[in-house]
């Protein structure tokens, strides 16, 4: 049988572990973050495209750059429509799975009449 203290000891490990979570998520869509990444997609391209004599290196980094940071800032707006479908797809599947399954009930009750019906005419 489990303690008492176990299951608060439990239960204070899932509290820290969500305020982690809830940290990790805000870390996730702040501004801090997307600078950075700008900032290093940035640097990062720069010192390539410098590397192999390209001309004018941080000039030519800025479009990737800047379409990289536009991707990381319209992603979340596109994940909220794709789980918006998502939500409706699965609702959907429920309804229709209701729908098949009293499909099946009215034709299994038509069965059993149909069998009766014939029972009573022989």
């Amino acid at each position: 049988m489990v303690s008492i203290q176990k299951l608060e000891k439990e239960i204070e490990l899932l509290k820290i572990r969500n305020q982690r979570v809830k940290l990790d998520k805000r870390w996730e869509s702040s501004f801090a973050r997307r600078f950075l990444i700008a900032i290093f997609t940035f640097l990062s391209i720069g010192i390539y495209l410098w590397v192999i004599n390209v001309e004018k290196p941080w000039f030519n980094a800025i479009i990737p750059t800047i379409g990289f940071t536009l991707s990381t800032l319209s992603l979340p707006w596109f994940k909220e429509i794709w789980q918006k479908i998502h939500h409706w797809l699965e609702e959907r599947d429920v309804l229709n799975a209701i729908r098949i399954g009293e499909a099946e009930e009215k034709a299994g009750k038509l069965k059993v009449l149909s069998k009766d019906l014939h029972e009573l005419l022989e």
